[in-house]
This record gives C-alpha cells, sequence and structure tokens, in this order.
C-alpha cells in the first residue's frame, strides 16, 4: 500500500497570498500533480491539518477546489488554523468524519488501518487530547490489535527544539504515549505542524512530520529565536506499506532541478 501525506496547504481564497508573499494555493495544487505522475500511483493521501490558513468559508471552498484534482481517495484531520464547523461543512461528503465533537474517526477499508485525531484545542494554537479522546483512542486501537495501523494528527507530541514552535506544540504528550505505546501494531505516528521534516523513536513505534506544501519553518535552536520560515523547500511524504516489512517512509521535495542524470 502507498500513502501519500500531505500537510498544512495553509489555502487562502482566490488571488490571496498566505501571510501576504506566498502562493500556497499553487504549492498545493504542485503538490497534487507531482502526486498524480509519480510512477506508482498511491492507493491513499492522507492531510494532515492546516487545511486553511484562517478558517473561512471561501477559504474551504478553494482548498475543494484545489482537492478535486486529486483522483486518489484522501483523508483529512484539522488542524489548528483550521474551523471544524468550517471543515466540517465543507467535508460533508466525507463519510468517515463524525456529524459532531472532536474529529475523531477510523477508516478500515485498507490493507493499513488509519486512525484519525483530532488535536485541536477551540481557540488555541497548541494540541491535546482530553481524557475521552485517549480513551476512544485506545477502545478503537483494542479493537484490532493486530492489524497494521497507522494513527495521525496534526500537533506532534514532542519538544522540537525550535523555541517559537514548542510554545504552542502537544502538550500532555505522556498520556497520549502511554495509550500508543501498549499496541505493537502502530507502524508510525504522522504529523504536520512544523512544516518540516522530522523523525522521532516514540512510543514503541515511529514518529515523522510532513514537510509543508506551501512554507518551510527554518531549523533555529537559539532560545533567543524568532519565527522564521521560507518560501521553500516545499515537499510531503510518502509511505509505502510491505505485507512483512512494514512501512518505508520518504521525503519528497517539490522543485524543478537540473537532471535526470544516468548516475545512481
Amino acid at each position: 500500500m502507498l500513502i501519500a501525506q500531505l500537510s498544512d496547504p495553509h489555502v487562502r481564497p482566490n488571488g490571496v497570498l498566505y501571510q501576504g508573499v506566498v502562493d500556497s494555493n499553487r504549492g498545493l495544487a504542485d503538490a497534487i500533480e507531482h502526486v498524480l505522475a509519480l510512477d506508482i500511483r498511491p492507493d491513499l493521501v492522507l492531510v494532515t491539518g492546516d487545511l486553511v490558513d484562517e478558517g473561512l468559508p471561501d477559504e474551504y471552498a478553494m482548498v475543494r477546489h484545489i482537492l478535486a484534482a486529486l483522483t486518489i481517495p484522501y483523508l483529512v484531520i484539522p488542524g489548528n488554523h483550521d474551523d471544524p464547523t468550517c471543515l466540517r461543512a465543507a467535508f460533508s461528503d466525507h463519510r468517515y468524519l463524525p456529524l459532531r465533537g472532536p474529529l475523531h474517526y477510523c477508516v478500515d477499508d485498507h490493507p493499513v488501518r488509519i486512525i484519525g485525531l483530532d488535536s485541536t484545542v477551540p481557540g488555541e494554537h497548541h494540541g491535546h487530547l482530553d481524557q475521552a479522546g485517549l480513551d476512544w483512542l485506545a477502545d478503537t486501537l483494542a479493537q484490532q490489535p493486530d492489524k497494521p495501523t497507522v494513527v495521525m494528527l496534526h500537533h506532534p507530541p514532542l519538544v522540537s527544539g525550535i523555541p517559537y514552535m514548542d510554545d504552542y506544540r502537544y502538550f500532555d504528550e505522556s498520556a497520549l504515549r502511554g495509550v500508543v505505546a501498549r499496541f505493537g501494531n502502530i507502524e508510525a505516528v504522522l504529523c504536520g505542524h512544523v512544516h518540516r521534516p522530522m523523525v522521532k523513536r516514540w512510543a514503541n513505534t515511529v514518529l515523522c512530520t510532513s514537510p509543508s506544501t506551501a512554507t518551510q519553518i527554518d531549523l533555529t535552536f537559539a532560545a533567543t529565536a524568532t519565527p522564521s520560515s521560507h518560501d521553500g523547500p516545499r515537499g510531503y511524504l510518502l509511505h509505502r506499506w510491505t505485507k512483512g516489512d512494514g512501512l518505508l517512509s520518504h521525503t519528497v521535495q517539490l522543485g524543478t532541478f537540473a537532471g535526470p542524470y544516468p548516475f545512481a
């Protein structure tokens, strides 16, 4: 099974630039074009949050317009820039999304089961799951403890080391880690939010964050660092699951570069 993970497109209304400088709509369209041109077409696309930038209805209309080019089934979860009510309305035809409450769900139509978690906190930018969400996750995982499973949520439950990002990270990660660590069939935990690829061994599995299709947040560790991003490199993740061998993840960079060359 081949899974493409797109994240943090921060789509804006038609003709409006992200942060006034970046054509984030074009970035998502370019990513979709790249996914569709792969020599093996993915079976599924995951969009791991911050579909839009300000949670506006016209932004959701635009993201649906852009995603219409994606002739592959796709699943979405909300990020801190999303409005849950507007997202639910815009994707009302996505029957896996619950009609009320947090947007947690499980899709079990593929060789790998997909669990989506809603880590958003209303009115805030940090991530969290309440006890009811943790209980739902534990119950859902317990239903099929042997089937390969991917868990996705917007906020990575880790400290990235980038100070201004860690100010609104997923807090109280120990409770979530305690649930995930109980199950040995979780192939990976897939996240967005940080606009750059990171990998960590976490809760007896692997945690991966995806680059954004819009901008990349700079790697700055100093405690005095101020927010800093660049218009690229943009990208996405490609996860290939093989029975008996598990999940292998690739970072795919978007752009035009010299080549191809015959050397390996």
